[in-house]
């Protein structure tokens, strides 16, 4: 064998040995990421609430009895969490089935078009001593637009807690145009999320 064939083999050999090296580091790194590292919390819906308050004339204030909600981490830092929020916008009760009949109509929700009213977060800081600022996407009627919720949060000894806020939004910037006869109804709506949940593994959220 010539010097160079031998060249070529070691070198051909030393390629596989580095390959097989970072084959058995990156399951390394994979298997210290456990799930027993990372919190894992589950949101209780009956004991939560999601619901919306426009101003009028006319009281128009309602909630939604369907809907599901998740918070999950990557780690125990708090800017991991994502916060996803999928609401049946047929399901809004507002007490009064006229106005639950025009809030579903396409003037408003369009619910037959659009079924479903979504909040995704794709970024998340601590901004008090208990209060979170998730900012995402939200998406009505079809329409997605960066909106921010900022959320107090409680906590107690067992991991169980609340995240309870408030986003604000401008009906008319997702094309939500329409009006109640002899009702004058404000741009500003408001929806209220007061999630409570518990902690069922894992580490607690670094909330300083």
């Amino acid at each position: 064998m010539t010097t160079k064939r031998v060249r070529q083999t070691l070198d051909y050999m030393q390629l596989r040995m580095q390959l097989r090296l970072f084959s058995l580091l990156a399951v390394s790194a994979i298997a210290s990421a456990s799930p027993a590292d990372v919190p894992v919390f589950e949101i209780t819906p009956v004991a939560s609430t999601v619901k919306f308050d426009v101003e009028s004339s006319v009281s128009i204030v309602g909630k939604f009895s369907k809907w599901d909600a998740k918070l999950t981490f990557t780690s125990p830092e708090l800017s991991t969490g994502v916060l996803d929020v999928k609401i049946q916008a047929a399901s809004v009760d507002t007490g009064s089935g006229t106005k639950n009949n025009k809030i579903k109509s396409k003037d408003f929700f369009d619910v037959e078009h659009n079924p479903l009213i979504t909040f995704h977060s794709t970024k998340v800081e601590q901004v008090g001593p208990d209060t979170a600022a998730f900012e995402g996407d939200f998406t009505i009627k079809g329409v997605t637009k960066k909106e921010k919720a900022t959320f107090k949060v409680t906590r107690d000894a067992t991991g169980s807690g609340t995240i309870n806020g408030t986003m604000a939004f401008d009906r008319k910037d997702y094309g939500i145009n329409g009006g109640i006869p002899f009702i004058k109804i404000a741009d500003r709506v408001e929806v209220t999320l007061d999630l409570k949940g518990k902690r069922i593994s894992g580490p607690p959220v670094n909330f300083k």
